[in-house]
């Protein structure tokens, strides 16, 4: 008779999964032990391995954690470009064909912000029209509804049947956008942007977006040992290459019509001022065999859901000698709704890249149009500078957007109509970005004491000047990280 551990044994499914079979055959049995045997080696291999590099962390330098913060489109995908382009150009030159379908998408869904603009415009002239009009069931004597009120009323200038038609000829452009986003977008994440179609693309890193768009390009081979050139196949009749220069005339008729400036400005609308703006350059970025520069890379835009970490093995001069050091990157996402996504990587942080986009002192959060994009980022510097988990990180305010701050307050635009303690104050931008920098620096000092104070004007996306600062970065840096580690006095 059997105990009540023999039945519990017997009626557990997993000891029924690991057991022998019933009618199993000597020889069998043999294979299937020989077969464990293997399994058991490869098992105790991967847990040396695993012992040996936990042995190997703790006897290496810890690295150097970085965390890149500021609102959404404050420019920390750019820096961390910047970073890859300086540590790691081979592997940031070989993703250039992932980078190419995400300024193709940047490129249709600027146009079709314009387009979506003419459809308002022209709809909201119909309807005044109209609503003067009386309806062919009204007595032309009897009051009619009313008129929508005057503040409620754009003054659009008038669209033409030119613009319908060039609306027209450029639909199938959006049969691009839709193709390009299940491109670069894997299935898990479709349900993110498969929604209107101006909402922006959202990508989560982790997520493997370059490994779905990989998989759609030209089957090259091994990635890494291909040019970035070698994984486009130029000869797909769907490539989206194909429509962008087809419709790459009207495209152009379309940005530089000058009713449509005029429709733009109405609005306020300044795509030339956002990341992902590539108008001004439709001859080449439409080009049947283009190919993204560097440059172009770091303008393309997408949007980051969720934490990615990157690492770089960082060279310094310090003390006279070459030192390397292993450098963790992480970012984050900028979004409103993310922010309570960063506390939990203080902790154990080096060091804290803040960017502030100084440009959009006129702009309002896209996430909540009742705020300030300026006023946000005061607040959120506020925030980092006040909490308790970073008294001992090094942090680096990066004053962004220099070259848009300065083409704004050239044109006419006054930052003191917007900023109103700034009052009269002579509107330059070196007026401007002095003013700003002191208005960070008290806030630091109010909220952080007399901790040291690391700003730098900057536009990230010029390569060679955000190269220079982040050199500086890294040294100040890595030289207090060695005054932690008391190798330096």
């Amino acid at each position: 008779m059997k105990s009540r551990r023999q039945r519990t044994n017997d009626d557990d499914p997993l000891t029924q999964a690991i057991a022998p079979p019933t009618n199993e055959s000597q020889h069998q049995r043999e294979l299937r032990m020989r077969a464990e045997q293997e399994a058991q080696r490869i098992s105790d291999a991967i847990d040396d391995e695993l012992n040996r590099q936990r042995i190997a962390d703790k006897r290496s330098p810890k690295p150097i954690k970085i965390l890149l913060l500021g609102q959404s489109e404050s420019g920390k995908s750019t820096t961390l470009k910047n970073f890859q382009i300086m540590h790691s150009p081979k592997a940031f030159r070989a993703e250039k064909a992932y980078w190419r379908g995400v300024i193709q998408i940047n490129i249709v869904q600027s146009i079709h912000a314009i387009l979506d603009l003419i459809s308002r415009a022209h709809a909201a002239s119909h309807s005044i029209i109209t609503a003067c009009q009386p309806s062919s069931s009204q007595h032309p004597f009897s009051p009619s509804a009313p008129s929508p009120p005057p503040s409620t009323v754009k003054d659009y200038p008038t669209i033409t049947a030119e613009h319908l038609k060039l609306k027209m000829r450029l639909a199938p452009l959006f049969q691009v956008e839709a193709a390009l986003i299940r491109k670069i977008l894997p299935p898990s994440q479709l349900g993110l942007s498969d929604t209107a179609a101006l909402h922006e693309v959202c990508i989560n890193p982790n997520a493997g977006w370059k490994g779905a768009f990989n998989r759609l390009l030209s089957s090259a081979g091994n990635r890494e040992s291909c040019d970035s050139v070698d994984m486009i196949d130029w000869a797909d009749p769907d490539d989206p290459g194909v429509i962008l220069h087809a419709c790459a005339e009207d495209m152009k008729r379309l940005w530089m019509d000058p009713i449509i400036k005029r429709l733009m400005e109405a609005e306020k609308m300044r795509p030339e001022e956002m990341a992902g703006f590539y108008l001004d350059d439709l001859d080449r970025v439409t080009s049947p065999r283009y190919v993204p520069t560097d440059d172009d890379v770091l303008r393309a835009r997408i949007k980051t859901l969720g934490v990615s970490e990157h690492r770089f093995v960082v060279r310094s001069g310090l003390l006279g000698t070459a030192m390397s050091h292993d450098w963790r990157v992480f970012d984050v996402g900028g979004h409103r709704s993310l922010i309570a996504a960063w506390a939990p990587y203080f902790d154990d942080m080096n060091a804290i890249i803040f960017l502030a986009p100084i440009s959009c002192f006129d702009q309002v959060l896209q996430e909540d149009p009742s705020v300030n994009r300026l006023a946000d980022s005061f607040l959120l510097w506020k925030t980092i500078v006040s909490h308790p988990l970073l008294k001992k990180t090094d942090l680096v305010l990066f004053l962004n957007k220099c070259d848009i701050l300065r083409s704004k307050l050239e044109s006419g635009i006054r930052l003191g109509d917007y900023i109103t303690s700034y009052g009269n104050r002579p509107n330059d931008f070196e007026s401007a970005s002095m003013y700003l920098k002191k208005k960070f620096a008290a806030l630091m000092k109010e909220h952080s004491g007399d901790r040291p104070f690391y700003c730098h004007f900057t536009s990230v996306t010029d390569m060679k000047s955000t190269a220079l600062i982040l050199q500086n970065v890294q040294d100040v840096i890595v030289r207090d990280n060695l005054k932690r580690s008391a190798l330096m006095g």
